[in-house]
């Protein structure tokens, strides 16, 4: 199968957007035709180096589209189907058999190695050279996608797939993180600092808990007003000269917040929510920092009940949530759509810078047809 795909050269540069050639599916595998990927953080540190993914190859990770033919053994989906291509997954392990396959055992070499578990790729260039394949079991800034297909999560044949694959990662990452793991109770207040596609999905999933006090914190009024028009109670704009995050959300709250989530990755922010929550209050590690990245804690406020919290894609299995984000969205209840901005493959680098600039909130590329 040929397909059109954007090819991550080597580090530092553009991707570079030709032809491909797409292995036909094996034992257990999928080949699905992509109408849309989201462009997330993830793709953007693997080009600089702080994801070891192999080069050259194909990222996207965040993919939706159509089955186009099942390999020897699938039963799960079959040709027409639509999907949405969530993170892969041994099913095996503890973490997986305990409903926690975001925590794979396996994860690190199924989302990075750049090939199968038996080291083949899926991909290779119009002369037969291999492009590493299977970024997070997709690599899907293609046309086509060879993936597991116990990672695919089939969906409503009326639903808009264009619009779905960030509900496997970015979306799904904020919701998730709150509706999976934080769960905030009756009455209590949540601090998401970085109003991007993450906190912004925070932000929708707080409103649908009996949280009270919803703080978002960006530096950028635009984002700041739209987390205001999805369910944020209040806002704080670093922007503003002399502006204290931390002194605003004590104020905002009349003391610490119960639950803080860093969404940027940056360790400096990282600190500021640690610091907005204070004893039994938990803080949560969402945002993906670059490579290296550490940071540290006050020993005794920490000691005092305070809960320190990593949460990779928004816990819980691929099916159970994207499905009930689609049904919310349905429902009025979760308008991620609001997030979206299209661009044709083709200017899938203009989408990149987009989103570092913070000009768009969410890139979705779509697949030329």
């Amino acid at each position: 199968m040929r397909a059109a795909a954007a090819v991550f050269e080597k580090l530092h540069t553009p991707l570079t957007v030709t032809e491909v050639d797409v292995d036909s599916p094996g034992p257990g595998e999928v080949l699905v035709r992509v109408v849309a990927a989201g462009v997330c953080h993830t793709d953007a540190l693997a080009m600089e180096g702080d994801m070891p993914f192999p080069s050259p190859g194909v990222l996207g990770h965040e993919g939706a589209g159509v089955v186009a033919a099942v390999g020897p053994g699938v039963t799960s989906v079959s040709a027409g189907d639509k999907v949405v291509i969530g993170w892969p997954w041994c099913g095996s392990c503890r973490n997986c058999l305990e409903g926690q396959p975001r925590y794979c055992l396996s994860l690190g070499p199924l989302v990075i190695a750049g090939s199968r578990a038996d080291g083949s790729t899926a991909l290779r260039r119009l002369d037969g050279s291999p492009l590493h394949s299977h970024f997070f079991g997709q690599s899907s800034f293609a046309g086509y996608s060879v993936c597991a297909a116990n990672a695919l999560v089939p969906v409503p044949a009326d639903t808009d797939v264009s619009i779905l694959g960030p509900l496997a990662c970015g979306i799904g990452t904020g919701a998730g993180a709150v509706l999976n793991a934080l769960r905030p109770f009756t009455g209590s207040s949540i601090v998401i600092y970085g109003a991007g596609a993450v906190g912004l999905s925070a932000v929708m999933a707080a409103r649908l808990t009996g949280a009270t006090s919803i703080i978002a914190v960006d530096r950028l009024p635009s984002r700041l007003a739209l987390a205001r028009s999805l369910g944020a109670t209040e806002t704080i704009d670093v922007s503003v000269a002399g502006t204290d995050p931390v002194a605003a959300v004590h104020e905002i709250c009349g003391g610490p917040a119960d639950f803080a989530m860093d969404c940027a990755g940056a360790v400096a922010v990282l600190q500021q929510a640690a610091s907005s929550v204070g004893m039994r209050g938990t803080v949560a590690l969402i945002g993906g920092a670059p490579a290296g990245a550490s940071f540290s804690l006050d020993h005794m406020s920490t000691l005092w009940g305070k809960r320190v919290v990593g949460i990779l894609g928004g816990e819980g299995r691929s099916a159970s949530l994207i499905g009930a984000l689609i049904a919310l969205n349905k429902q009025g209840r979760f308008p991620y759509d609001k997030l979206i901005t299209s661009f044709p493959l083709d200017q899938v680098n203009d989408a990149l810078e987009a989103s570092r600039a913070g000009d768009v909130i969410k890139p979705v590329l779509r697949m030329p047809e």
